[in-house]
């Protein structure tokens, strides 16, 4: 297999698309590498792609006119986003930046729209990822404004263990305190004494870089 070859049958949706359907998107797919801190689109550009993440950490956020940030997901290994934009061919809505040194994936409007309209098996995955995207950023803005910093931590975190948006999750999320800072809006000490009591709560388990879940749906309704 070649380069693109892999990128494309390790995505989630692949699974769902017949070998001709692959072989197209295959044809669509070109990888780029972003270091940390790098912008991978402004808020207003036109991205024509598809946008995965092969390795690394994204940031999907906005800065309201009253200069209010709003950081609405994080995107890690595996996971995908930007379908909305690319289906209504529209301007990011968002800005993209790069927590740390960044593979993406890139699939051509094109392909995508040539998929969206032939592919049974891609349409199936399209809806549930939109599904769930809706979810996550309705309980981003929840967070944003009811919920404490830590249960804002708490609830962070447990989006990574949501198999439809991040399908490489495993029993544990490669993470450190200012990364998890940049995604929830707070600072690395506010991180690190949220992790401290959730840990102490036995809600998870806090190593260098890494965060283990003990109890995923307590950490998905933490309120506290």
């Amino acid at each position: 297999m070649n380069a693109r070859e892999d990128i494309v049958r390790a995505a989630i949706w692949a699974g769902e698309l017949t070998e001709d359907e692959l072989e197209r998107a295959r044809r669509g797919v070109v990888e780029r590498q972003f270091a940390k801190g790098a912008y991978i689109c402004h808020r207003g550009d036109r991205l024509d792609h598809w946008t995965g993440v092969t390795a690394g950490l994204v940031k999907i956020s906005a800065i309201s006119r009253d200069g209010k940030a709003m950081t609405f997901a994080g995107a890690t290994d595996g996971s995908w986003f930007g379908e909305g934009s690319v289906l209504k061919d529209e301007p990011r809505k968002y800005d993209v930046v790069a927590i740390r040194d960044t593979r993406m994936a890139l699939m051509q409007r094109a392909t995508f729209v040539w998929l969206y309209e032939n592919s049974t098996g891609f349409n199936r995955y399209l809806v549930r990822a939109l599904n769930e995207r809706m979810g996550q950023f309705l309980a981003t803005i929840e967070y944003d404004r009811i919920l404490g910093p830590k249960a804002r931590v708490a609830r962070n975190l447990s989006w990574f263990f949501n198999r439809v948006l991040y399908p490489k999750a495993g029993p544990a999320v490669e993470i450190n305190q200012e990364e998890l800072g940049l995604l929830v809006g707070v600072s690395r000490q506010v991180v690190n004494r949220c992790l401290q009591e959730l840990q102490d709560e036995g809600l998870l388990k806090v190593e260098h870089g890494r965060i283990t879940p003990l109890d995923i749906q307590a950490l998905t309704t933490y309120d506290a």
